[in-house]
C-alpha cells in the first residue's frame, strides 16, 4: 500500500498517475479515447500516467472523464476531532488571510 505520509510530491504525483491509468484500463479505454472524452491531448494523458505530470485543470478533467469526480469530495475536508477544533475550523471559514505588507 502506498504511504502518502512518507512520499515526496513527485512520488505522490506518479502514484496518482498510475492509479488513473489502472482505472482507464479497467474501463477498457485507450489513452486516445480518454483524452477525447476529457477534451485533452493524448500527450497530456500519457504524461500524467507515465510521470504524474499534468496541470491541476487537466488532472480534474481526466478524473471527471473517468467518472471519479465523487472521489474528490473528501479531499482536504476539515476533520473535526474536538469541540475546540470545530470552533477553530468555523472561524477559519469566516476569516480572511492577513494582507501582505510587502510591496
Amino acid at each position: 500500500m502506498f504511504d502518502f505520509m512518507m512520499a515526496t510530491a513527485p512520488e505522490i504525483s506518479a502514484e496518482l498517475g498510475h492509479r488513473l491509468r489502472a482505472r482507464r484500463l479497467m474501463q477498457g479505454w485507450s489513452q486516445v479515447e480518454l483524452a477525447q472524452r476529457a477534451g485533452l491531448s493524448s500527450g497530456t494523458v500519457k504524461n500524467l500516467e507515465a510521470k504524474g505530470q499534468a496541470s491541476l485543470a487537466s488532472f480534474i478533467q481526466i478524473v471527471v472523464a473517468l467518472g471519479l469526480a465523487d472521489d474528490l469530495g473528501e479531499l482536504f475536508r476539515l476533520k473535526v476531532v474536538s469541540i475546540a477544533a470545530m470552533e477553530k475550523a468555523e472561524l477559519a471559514k469566516r476569516r480572511r488571510a492577513p494582507r501582505s505588507t510587502t510591496k
